[in-house]
């Protein structure tokens, strides 16, 4: 990696203009997801956390998907802004497809039934981890990425296009490519405000 930790946290940032060029292989943008996918960590060791990696073609199939199902329940007069961020997407080299495997979850579900309510909770806190692993590791390798919610309208289509497995849910997908432009400024809540120490 060729940041530091802190570096990477500080430096990750929802970009939005991406391109298809990477300054990585497509083998070390994989040995990202698998590393993150095996070591970040999920409640009762579950491990429930999947990952879609869509490259090429079949990275433009999706936001093609994504495209179509918006045109149809959005206004025409009002498509052009949508249709503009959709091809933003698409523009970069791939997207990660974010899902929890529900037979998993409800697995536990069905086995610790004290905890029964919390066990979806604790697996998008997984998911979170695992999404906010990977994009920080993107981002240190010189990689743009956002993430993106447009489940679950596409949800069917996506499982019939690329062969999901039927027991994944969908949490969120995220495009990422070289950057070509910079992050918005943020602005931080003073940190006193979000942090106590009680002693």
């Amino acid at each position: 990696m060729a940041k530091g930790y802190k570096e990477a946290m500080e430096d990750r940032r929802s970009i939005y203009g991406i391109c298809d060029e990477s300054p990585i292989s497509a083998e070390e943008i994989l040995e990202i997801v698998d590393h993150s996918t095996k070591h970040v960590p999920s409640a009762f060791n579950s491990q429930s956390q999947r990952v879609a990696v869509l490259f090429g073609e079949r990275h433009l199939e999706f936001w093609g998907i994504v495209m179509e199902t918006l045109r149809k329940i959005i206004l025409a007069d009002d498509f052009r802004a949508t249709e503009k961020k959709i091809n933003g997407f698409a523009a970069g080299c791939g997207t990660l497809l974010f899902y929890d495997d529900t037979s998993v979850t409800k697995g536990l579900m069905d086995r610790f039934m004290p905890y029964k309510e919390s066990f979806p909770i604790w697996a998008e806190q997984s998911n979170g981890m695992l999404q906010f692993a990977i994009w920080s590791q993107l981002e240190a390798e010189g990689l743009g990425a956002t993430i993106q919610h447009y489940n679950p309208i596409i949800d069917k289509e996506v499982k019939n296009a690329f062969n999901i497995p039927s027991a994944w849910r969908l949490i969120a997908q995220m495009p990422f490519g070289a950057p070509t432009e910079e992050p918005i400024q943020k602005e931080f809540v003073p940190i006193e405000k979000r942090v106590i120490v009680i002693e």
